[in-house]
């Protein structure tokens, strides 16, 4: 049986599967042995657990952590929020492993789908919380927050024929997929925040969003960064923010920029990205990496802490999965997360899309509001 053979095999199959974008296409994980449903109480316990086996290409954990389970474990509470009751992260053992192509072949033009979003905050109220969060970093109390609305609709999806569509549209970096019998994510995620071979580990800082033109090449998106004092001060405040973030794990004077300021390009944007690698400290374990770089600091804004708790009493609805992280973690000792921005999540035949944009001194809330919907456009398309 060929690949393709076997992708719509496993599909139709019903089994539960994650699909995780690798340097040369996707690696397809399944025949999970064990499911690890993760909260408040036992995600200690999963993170300090020990294993023998290392040498498989199976040997690891493939998940994700939710945004409610990772302010907890940096002991940032959120108040009671409208709640659908995902769980706060899943992580799974897969016996399996298939290596694909970039080129992801299965459609299905029977599914329903529909595509009438709703909004949760409207311009009118967006604003109105702009304008609040200008004034908290007016007097200090952050330097740059990230405002996030979330597009809903009813439906009913194919996950494999929605991820197959989107990586040929919006082949991102980080993209992921997973279909287990109760809930399906799409990522076209663009950005890793972790990726630790051995001692080393690097982060992918990408703060800085310009939407693709018929004018706007990939050299002029470029100049544009440089010489937008907004786009510019929001970047650098990112990288210094993560690289602090690194540095509280890695040896001193490790920490350094490998790749300043580049741009990538996207179905419907570019964005301003960086990379930033160090070396980790002797005994640095699971959960010291994941409390030091989680939630990751450019879709939350700066300083973390108190961003992150300005956030969570301004917003109703909880988060989820966006923020969140979602990757791996090798029975080695190796792991690779990104963060999960750009996503769909699809559970009890309701489909969320979340996104936000940075505010700092200098932002306008029409141009955010509007690059909000922008970072939604290549998922909201995926309905139509």
């Amino acid at each position: 049986m060929n690949k393709r053979n076997q992708l719509a095999e496993i599909h139709n199959s019903k089994r539960p599967y994650i699909i995780y974008k690798s340097k040369n296409g996707f690696d397809l994980y399944t025949n999970f042995s064990k499911k690890f449903i993760l909260n408040n109480r036992n995600v200690s316990s999963f993170l300090s657990q020990r294993h023998k086996n290392k040498s498989k290409n199976t040997d690891l954990l493939i998940g994700f952590f939710g945004y409610e389970l990772l302010n907890n474990l940096i002991n940032v509470k959120i108040p009671k929020q409208n709640n659908i009751n995902f769980p706060k992260g899943i992580f799974y053992k897969p016996e399996k492993k298939l290596k694909l192509n970039n080129k992801l072949i299965y459609e299905n033009k029977d599914i329903f789908k529909n595509g009438n979003f709703k909004i949760n905050i409207n311009k009118n109220s967006y604003t109105k919380i702009f304008n609040k969060f200008k004034k908290k970093i007016k007097s200090g109390d952050t330097y740059q927050i990230k405002i996030c609305t979330k597009y809903k609709t009813k439906s009913k999806i194919d996950s494999l024929d929605f991820f197959s569509r989107l990586s040929k549209t919006n082949l991102a970096p980080e993209a992921f997929m997973i279909r287990d019998k109760d809930y399906s994510i799409i990522s076209c995620s663009p950005e890793n925040l972790i990726t630790k071979k051995g001692s080393l580990i690097t982060t992918k800082p990408i703060a800085g969003t310009v939407k693709k033109t018929k004018k706007m090449n990939k050299a002029k998106a470029l100049n544009y960064f440089r010489n937008n004092l907004k786009e510019t001060k929001e970047h650098n405040m990112i990288v210094d923010m993560e690289r602090n973030d690194l540095s509280r794990i890695c040896k001193v004077g490790t920490v350094k920029l490998s790749r300043s300021k580049v741009v990538e390009e996207y179905k419907d944007l570019f964005h301003y990205v960086s990379l930033i690698k160090g070396k980790l400290k002797n005994n640095i374990n699971n959960m010291d990496i994941v409390k030091a770089m989680m939630p990751g600091g450019s879709v939350i804004g700066c300083p973390k802490i108190n961003t992150l708790n300005l956030l969570n009493k301004q917003e109703k609805e909880n988060r989820n999965i966006y923020t969140g992280s979602f990757g791996y973690i090798k029975f080695n000792g190796d792991m690779r997360f990104n963060i999960i921005i750009r996503s769909i999540l699809n559970f009890n035949n309701t489909s969320e899309i979340s996104v936000a944009s940075g505010v700092v001194v200098d932002s306008n809330a029409q141009h955010e509001f509007y690059e909000n919907y922008l970072k939604a456009k290549a998922l909201i398309d995926l309905f139509k």
